[in-house]
């Protein structure tokens, strides 16, 4: 490693502010870290392709690419961050600062900081005989809408040149995550007929319907842990969680709307339709006792799960070079979308843990290791 370098393509990132959020204030556009990302591949020989993002608020994707005709390994990232609390971090978020053999700032590990570890391994390898091309994926608001993996998605399928494997690089420690879950919210609604506390059967508490949705809610959770299982994740089964309440006025009214809203953790071959399915009927019987006055609707739009496609010889590959066998997550990437592309896993330097955190770090020690496993990954698939 060249460390000055390294450090260089560090600072220059976390320098420059790419959070996202729904709230307008916080959301900011990447468009001068995709001109960053640019400044450095063009030198290397890449033909980069910057590419605005519909239904944004000023946000690209980038699409680099090292070689010619299709096939290859792609390093892949979102350049945004969640946005920061300044008043819980020690020392400023956009400022790449050194203490105690640790690197902080905002991104330094989800994820931006990615991207100073693909440039350094590029920048220290002499490229010029390649026999398959090197790319570089950089999409925009992965931590909100993940409208930039969804668009990258479909401009990659629709081209007659792709990747064959790509490596999203989010903090994992550089163990291969081949396998994770994914996510459907929905909302639960139910309507009452209101009136004076006082004389309760003149009315209908929709919070006495909503209990009776949570308790068919709950025996579901219950059957979904013996309806499926896939060891290779910590949690085997699809978990389900109630975490948000609301509904009524006031003590002395009968609640005339209450709302919950649940989530699955989707698993491969447990799709956002089959927990839809399974949803409406455990909630078969309070609907068929109160019709009209239960809706039940997706929050947003679904994650699906990523793997359970992942050739033998992709996982070998995998867990030669990390020297760990790989693994499955409990929470969600854009492999979910990107494995419509080509063969994908996730692996990149830092601990998840980390991610979303204020001080956010990366230990330096891990870097040497990590940088050894990406030239690997390169040596052994695109030379």
């Amino acid at each position: 490693m060249n460390r000055e370098r390294f450090l260089k393509f560090y600072r220059e990132l976390i320098a420059i502010n790419s959070s996202s959020s729904e709230k307008p204030e916080e959301d900011i556009s990447n468009e001068k870290v995709i001109d960053l990302l640019i400044s450095w591949l063009t030198p290397l020989g890449f033909t980069t392709d910057k590419i605005p993002v519909p239904e944004t608020r000023n946000k690209y994707n980038l699409i680099a690419k090292l070689g010619t005709g299709s096939g290859g390994t792609a390093f892949s990232g979102h350049t945004d961050t969640v946005p920061a609390n300044l008043s819980l971090w020690t020392s400023s978020p956009f400022l790449t600062t050194v203490r105690n053999g640790r690197l902080y700032g905002l991104g330094t590990i989800d994820m931006k900081g990615f991207f100073a570890f693909v440039a350094e391994t590029l920048y220290s390898m002499d490229l010029k005989n390649i026999r398959h091309p090197v790319w570089v994926l950089a999409t925009c608001d992965e931590e909100t809408t993940m409208n930039g993996a969804i668009h990258m998605t479909e401009t990659l399928r629709q081209s007659p040149e792709k990747p064959d494997l790509i490596i999203i690089g989010e903090p994992t420690s550089m163990v291969p995550v081949v396998m994770h879950k994914g996510q459907l919210v929905q909302v639960i609604k139910c309507t009452g007929i209101g009136g004076h506390a006082s004389n309760p059967d003149k009315g209908l508490s929709a919070i006495r319907i909503l209990h009776k949705c949570m308790s068919a809610l709950y025996d579901l959770e219950e059957r979904l842990k013996t309806l499926y299982s896939e060891n290779l994740f910590e949690v085997p089964y699809p978990s389900m969680n109630i975490g948000e309440i609301k509904g009524g006025d006031a003590p002395n009214k009968i609640a005339d709307h209450a709302e919950l809203i649940f989530e699955a953790r989707l698993m491969p071959g447990v799709s956002a339709d089959c927990i839809r399915r399974l949803s409406k009927e455990a909630l078969t019987e309070v609907m068929a006792e109160y019709p009209g006055k239960i809706s039940l609707e997706d929050a947003y739009p679904p994650t699906e799960a990523f793997g359970g496609e992942i050739s033998e010889k992709i996982r070998t590959l995998l867990s030669e070079i990390s020297g760990t066998p790989p693994i499955a997550v409990n929470y969600t990437t854009e492999a979910t979308y990107f494995q419509k592309v080509a063969t994908t896993a996730v692996m990149g330097p830092g601990s998840i843990n980390m991610a979303h955190q204020p001080d956010e770090y990366l230990n330096l020690s891990e870097a040497d290791p990590a940088l050894k496993v990406l030239r690997e990954l390169l040596e052994r698939t695109v030379f």
